[in-house]
């Protein structure tokens, strides 16, 4: 049952779970661009791992929801897709190549996929509808401090092992995969411990087509919307690496990648101001029209890194705006898509429709992170940069259309 307060046990639980999950998998993706460096791994690679490890997590995101409404058993899936992320981590530490770095890669995605919509359908059927946005947006904010935490630590503990031992280009980035485990360990506790299941009662005669059948024609419309963007929506790993790239020339591998991991962190930390605010905003005018707005600072991301690589720019104030809007976008994607989920979907299939709008957001930035990490080594980074602002503008003009029907 729905609390009356939209600050509950549950959704504070989850928050924290959040955070400590991505303090253990933020550091890895702050300095993962620099570790693929010194390993002398192209960007084409670092896309190939991203992409599809996000597609691994969109199509176990679909599998797990429909499992979740037919079977009702939703805690314990969370608890063991918590576990999985820090023994993806050990899998990095120990890689001296690509392949074992996506073999870690798509466990801990596995386990992000595993839990990401049934975390979201325990988090929508604890609080009231009025309040949805505030408690997505409340669950993003502390989630991302776990992104900004995470990745200082791990900038600050690069510059430390570095120094310690210098000869060994790779030991720095091993050590802090190493120290990212204790975090992982503790999110799969804290969910187990500190969330409850508002409950779900099992519907064993629910079936995997009649279930994507009889999904609502106005939210299939709104997926469409939200995959045609997510083509061009690429990792911000590969943002990371623009900044490194674009940094090295100047300050080195080491001194670039942890300014780009700073970057990184500012970003993530205008997630954080940003996130309940936007919730509030969208509880006050609805989350479509945010949302909206929020889609179209996803295209000028794209567009500020096309001039950024066009205009060979190391200047820290440029990149930093870049970073800013990515934050803010990034803010209102994360709360809002959840939030306009609960609202087109219907409450039988809850969790199935959770876990088709992560298939739809994977599957399309598997496509986006590869695409434009191959147009990246093959043409130019601006070919890359610049196909995905085109598709997301797309996307944004769909969903532009989707809201005056």
């Amino acid at each position: 049952m729905a609390s009356p307060r939209w600050l509950n046990r549950t959704v504070a639980g989850a928050g924290l779970t959040s955070a400590l999950g991505d303090l253990c998998y933020e550091t890895t993706t702050v300095i993962l661009p620099g570790f693929l460096a010194v390993l002398g791994i192209p960007a084409a690679a670092l896309g190939f791992i991203e992409g599809t490890a996000d597609a691994v997590a969109s199509f176990t995101k679909l599998a797990s929801g429909y499992l979740a409404d037919k079977l009702g058993h939703r805690k314990l899936l969370v608890v063991i897709g918590y576990g999985l992320t820090p023994f993806g981590q050990m899998l990095l530490a120990v890689a001296a190549g690509w392949p074992l770095l996506l073999a870690g890669r798509l466990i801990s995605w596995f386990g992000k996929g595993l839990r990401g919509p049934l975390r979201d359908a325990i988090v929508v059927q604890s609080v009231r509808p009025e309040t949805r946005g505030r408690a997505f947006g409340f669950h993003r904010a502390v989630d991302t401090l776990g992104a900004v935490a995470g990745p200082l630590l791990g900038v600050a503990l690069l510059g430390w092992a570095h120094s310690w031992q210098p000869d060994d280009p790779a030991w720095p980035f091993r050590c802090v995969f190493w120290l990212s485990l204790i975090p992982g360990v503790l999110a799969a506790c804290a969910f187990a411990f500190l969330v409850r299941d508002p409950g779900h009662s099992p519907n064993p005669a629910l079936g995997f087509r009649s279930a994507l059948r009889g999904l609502p024609l106005r939210f299939k419309r709104y997926l469409g919307a939200v995959g045609l963007f997510g083509i061009g929506d690429f990792s911000h790993s590969l943002l990371i690496l623009a900044a490194t790239q674009l940094l090295i020339p100047s300050l080195g591998i080491v001194g670039a990648a942890q300014i780009a991991g700073l970057l990184y962190v500012l970003r993530n930390t205008v997630q954080v101001a940003c996130s309940f605010p936007i919730g509030m905003l969208a509880d006050r005018i609805g989350p479509l029209p945010v949302l909206l707005g929020g889609y179209g600072l996803g295209v000028a991301t794209a567009m500020l890194t096309v001039l950024a690589f066009w205009w060979r720019a190391d200047n820290l104030l440029l990149l930093s705006a870049l970073f800013v809007i990515a934050g803010l976008y990034v803010a209102v994607q994360e709360a809002l898509e959840s939030t306009v989920t609960a609202d087109l979907a219907g409450t039988e299939t809850l969790a199935t429709s959770y876990g088709v709008l992560g298939t739809v957001n994977g599957t399309a930035k598997f496509l986006s992170s590869t695409l434009v990490g191959v147009l990246w080594t093959a043409v130019s980074p601006v070919a890359g940069f610049g196909m995905a602002a085109v598709l997301m503008a797309a996307g944004t003009l769909a969903l532009a259309s989707l809201r005056r029907g």
